[in-house]
């Protein structure tokens, strides 16, 4: 059984950091794409940013590219993303999720990610 767990969320005031974590089971996590979304109320979940199996490649949605991170470990089935320089829109519930790398080399469509969390709920206070 997979299981994905994301965590690191909380309270911070604007221009802020935060680092969120993801760790995976029950499946071969060198073999999947790791995306981050986010999802603020009354919104669309949107992509926030992916990074290859062999964390060759990442990629980043406008809104957060220069302020945002995505890392892995893959000898921990982890996936990180770090947060700096956080704004009030950046508030939302983020969400960690597995797509198999061989389901194409576009990383921003929800639908292609097969496993997801539960979520961890970011704040950001102005």
């Amino acid at each position: 059984q997979v299981h994905v767990v994301e965590s690191g969320g909380g309270l911070v005031q604007a221009g802020g950091s935060l680092r969120l974590s993801c760790a995976a089971s029950g499946l071969t996590f060198s073999t999947y794409v790791m995306g981050w979304f986010r999802q603020a109320p009354g919104k669309e979940r949107e992509f926030v940013a992916a990074i290859s199996v062999s964390v060759g490649r990442t990629d980043y949605a406008d809104s957060v590219k220069g302020r945002f991170t995505i890392s892995r470990d893959n000898a921990k089935n982890t996936v990180y993303l770090q947060m700096n320089s956080l704004k009030p829109e950046d508030t939302s519930l983020y969400y960690c999720a597995a797509k198999p790398a061989t389901s194409g080399d576009y990383y921003r469509l929800t639908y292609e990610y097969r496993y997801w969390g539960q979520g961890t709920r970011v704040t950001v206070s102005s």
